[in-house]
C-alpha cells in the first residue's frame, strides 16, 4: 500500500493544528535563542575571572566592553562576575521553562487533532475493512502511536533545531578562539554520526517489531476480555493463557533488542565523549604553554566541550524516539492511506422525509469476490406495508438490512427508497430515517436514557419513556437503582439479554421512524412479552414501513407479505389474506446494472 495519500493527509492534518499554535511556536523559538545564548555565555565570566582579574592579563578588543567593570577594582568586579553568572543561570532556567512547556503543549494539541482525525476517519471506512482490521489494533495506533508521535512534536522539532543551532554556535566560537583546538574536537564527531546511524537502523527495526507485537497483543487482551464469560464456561483460561504468553514473549524479545541497541547508543556516546574531553585537555594544554592559548580561554574551551557532548547526548537519545516515532508514523500513514469505499456523491441530497418505499432492483452483493450472498434479488415493499423476511441463517437477511443502510456498496443492481437511488442521498440522511434494531443488542456504558436516546440525542425524556412502555422495558427500568439515569455495564452487561434487545428495540422507535427494520427483535424475550411487543410496534408503525427478519415465522398473519430468501435469492412469497397485494419483483430495465 502507497504511504503518499496517508503521507499528505498526516502533514494536512499537522499543518491545520499548527496554524492557530503559530504564536506558541514563536515564543518557543524565542526560549530555544535564549538557551543557546546562554549556553554560550555560561563560561565568559569565569574566563574574565581567571585571565583578567586572577592573572591580570590584557583585555582583548572583543571584551573591551568589560573594562570600566575591572577598573572598580578586584573584589567589585568578582561581585560583578559572580552575579552575572547568577543573572545569566536564570536566563537560561527561564528561557528552558518558555521552550519546554510551549513545545510540550503544541505536541499535545497536535496529539490532540490527530487522534481526533483518526477516529474520524475510522468511522467512515466501511465495515468490510472493520471485519478484517484487529480491533486491538486499531486502538494501539489511535492511543500508542500518537503518543510516540507527541514525543516527536515535542521533543524533536525545536529541541532538535536548538541542539544544531548549539553545536554551530560553539564550534563558530571555538574556531575563533583556536582553530586547531577546534579542528581536533571536531574530529571526533564523524566516528559518532556512523556509530549512531548503524545503531539507529538496528533500532528502528525492533521498535517496528515491538509496535507490531504491541498491537497483536492489545488485539488478543480485546478478544479474551470480550468473551470472557465464553472463555470461563469452556474452562479454556490455561490455553489463553499459553496464547497470551506466545505474544507477550515475542514482544519481551524485540524490546530487549531495542533496549540493547539503546543502551549502546548512550555508550558509544559517553566513550567518544570521554576521548574527546581527554584530547581537548592534552592539546589544550599544550597551545597553553606555547602561549597561543590563555588559561582562560582553556576552560571555556572545556567548558564547550562539555557542553557540545550534551546535545550530542541528547541528539542521540532523541534519535532512538525518532526511530521508534518513525514506526509510528508509517502505521498511522497506513490508515490515513485507506479510502472510504462508500462516499456521498458530490451533489447528495438530504432523504428526509421519506415515505417508505423500497426497492432491490436486481441486486447482487457478496463480502468476498466470487461468493455472493445475493443474486439478482429484486422485490419492492411499498409505503407502510409490513413485511417478514425469512429465510435460514446465512441465506442473506441481515445483508439486505446493511445494503439498505448504505454500509456496504451493491456489486450490481441498485437500490431505491421513494423511487430515488439510494447513491442519490447523503448516508447519514438515510440512516436519520431508518429505526434499527440489529440481531446483536449493542449497548453503551452510559445511562439507560442515553441509550435509549442515542438514535435521537435532541429526544425528550417524555419520548424515552414512551419508546421504553413501547418495548415493554419501563417495568424493569424503573426497578434499577437510579432509573433511566442508570449507567450500563459496557455492552449493556449488567441486563439480561432480553432487557438488551427492549432496549435496543426502545432505541428504534424513539425515532418514530419512517421506515422502521427489526433484526430477529424478540428472539431473547419470552412469548408473553414477544406479543405484547409486537402489538405495541403495530400500533407505533400503523401507516409506515415495517420490515421483520427472522429465520422463521409461526405468526404469517401479522404481516402484509413474507418474502422467503434462500440460496442467495427471493423464492417464494406468501400473502397474508387472498386479497393483500402479491411480491412484485421490479422489471429490469435496459442499460441498468
Amino acid at each position: 500500500m502507497s504511504q503518499q495519500p496517508g503521507r499528505a493527509r498526516l502533514l494536512q492534518i499537522v499543518r491545520e493544528s499548527l496554524r492557530p499554535l503559530r504564536g506558541s511556536a514563536f515564543l518557543a523559538l524565542l526560549g530555544l535563542l535564549g538557551v543557546v545564548c546562554a549556553e554560550l555565555a555560561a563560561p565568559w565570566p569565569l574566563k574574565i575571572i581567571l585571565d583578567h582579574v586572577l592573572l591580570d592579563k590584557p583585555l582583548p578588543e572583543s571584551l573591551a566592553f568589560v573594562g570600566p567593570l575591572l577598573e572598580l577594582g578586584a573584589w567589585p568586579s568578582l561581585a560583578a562576575l559572580a552575579a552575572g553568572m547568577a543573572l545569566i543561570a536564570l536566563f537560561l532556567g527561564s528561557s528552558a521553562y518558555l521552550q519546554a512547556y510551549l513545545t510540550a503543549k503544541i505536541g499535545y494539541v497536535v496529539v490532540y487533532r490527530l487522534r481526533s482525525a483518526l477516529f474520524s476517519h475510522l468511522q467512515r471506512l466501511s465495515l468490510v475493512f472493520h471485519h478484517r482490521a484487529r480491533t486491538g489494533e486499531l486502538v494501539t495506533k489511535v492511543a500508542g502511536d500518537t503518543n510516540l508521535l507527541r514525543e516527536l512534536f515535542s521533543e524533536w522539532v525545536l529541541v532538535f533545531l536548538g541542539q544544531m543551532l548549539t553545536l554551530v554556535a560553539m564550534f563558530s566560537v571555538m574556531f575563533m578562539l583556536n582553530w586547531r583546538l577546534a579542528l581536533v574536537v571536531l574530529a571526533t564527531l564523524p566516528p559518532l554520526a556512523f556509530v549512531l546511524y548503524r545503531l539507529n537502523r538496528s533500532i528502528k527495526r525492533s521498535a517496528r517489531d515491538e509496535r507490531r507485537y504491541e498491537g497483536r497483543m492489545a488485539s488478543r487482551l480485546n478478544e479474551v476480555f470480550s468473551s470472557m464469560a465464553l472463555v470461563q464456561a469452556f474452562g479454556r483460561q490455561g490455553y489463553e493463557e499459553d496464547r497470551f504468553q506466545s505474544e507477550i514473549e515475542d514482544n519481551l524479545k524485540s524490546g530487549i533488542r531495542a533496549a540493547r541497541a539503546s543502551a549502546a547508543v548512550s555508550r558509544s556516546i559517553a566513550l567518544i565523549s570521554a576521548l574527546g574531553t581527554a584530547i581537548t585537555v592534552l592539546f589544550g594544554a599544550a597551545q597553553v604553554l606555547d602561549g597561543h592559548l590563555t588559561p582562560g580561554e582553556l576552560l571555556v574551551f572545556l567548558a564547550y566541550v562539555t557542553r557540545l557532548y550534551k546535545p550530542v547526548r541528547d541528539l542521540g537519545r532523541l534519535s532512538v524516539r525518532l526511530s521508534r516515532a518513525a514506526v509510528s508514523v508509517a502505521r498511522i500513514e497506513d490508515i490515513l492511506a485507506i479510502q472510504p469505499e462508500i462516499e456521498d456523491a458530490p451533489d447528495a441530497i438530504d432523504a428526509a422525509p421519506l415515505a417508505g418505499e423500497i426497492v432491490f432492483d436486481h441486486v447482487s452483493f457478496g463480502y468476498d469476490p466470487g461468493r455472493p450472498v445475493l443474486q439478482e434479488v429484486s422485490f419492492r415493499i411499498r409505503p407502510g406495508e409490513r413485511v417478514a423476511l425469512i429465510g435460514p441463517s446465512g441465506a442473506g437477511k441481515s445483508t439486505i438490512l446493511s445494503l439498505l443502510l448504505r454500509l456496504y456498496e451493491p456489486w450490481s443492481g441498485r437500490i431505491l427508497i421513494d423511487g430515488i437511488d439510494l447513491r442519490r442521498y447523503r448516508r447519514d440522511s438515510v440512516r436519520r430515517e431508518i429505526g434499527i434494531v440489529l440481531q446483536d443488542n449493542v449497548l453503551f456504558g452510559v445511562s439507560v436514557r442515553e441509550n435509549i436516546a442515542y438514535g435521537k440525542p435532541d429526544a425528550t425524556f417524555e419520548e424515552v419513556e414512551g419508546a421504553a412502555r413501547s418495548a415493554r422495558a419501563h417495568e424493569f427500568i424503573v426497578d434499577l437503582p437510579e432509573g433511566y439515569d442508570s449507567v450500563l455495564g459496557e455492552r449493556g452487561v449488567t441486563v439480561s439479554g432480553g432487557q438488551r434487545q427492549r432496549l435496543c428495540l426502545a432505541r428504534a422507535l424513539v425515532k418514530r421512524p419512517p421506515i422502521l427494520v427489526m433484526d430477529e427483535p424478540t428472539a431473547a424475550v419470552d412469548p408473553a412479552s414477544a406479543r405484547l411487543i409486537h402489538e405495541s410496534v403495530a400500533r407505533l408503525q400503523q401507516g409506515k414501513t415495517l420490515i421483520v427478519i427472522a429465520h422463521d415465522l409461526s405468526d404469517f398473519a401479522a404481516f402484509d407479505r413474507v418474502l422467503m430468501l434462500e440460496n442467495a435469492r427471493i423464492t417464494e412469497a406468501a400473502a397474508r389474506p387472498a386479497h393483500a397485494p402479491s411480491l412484485t419483483l421490479v422489471p429490469r430495465e435496459k442499460g441498468t446494472a
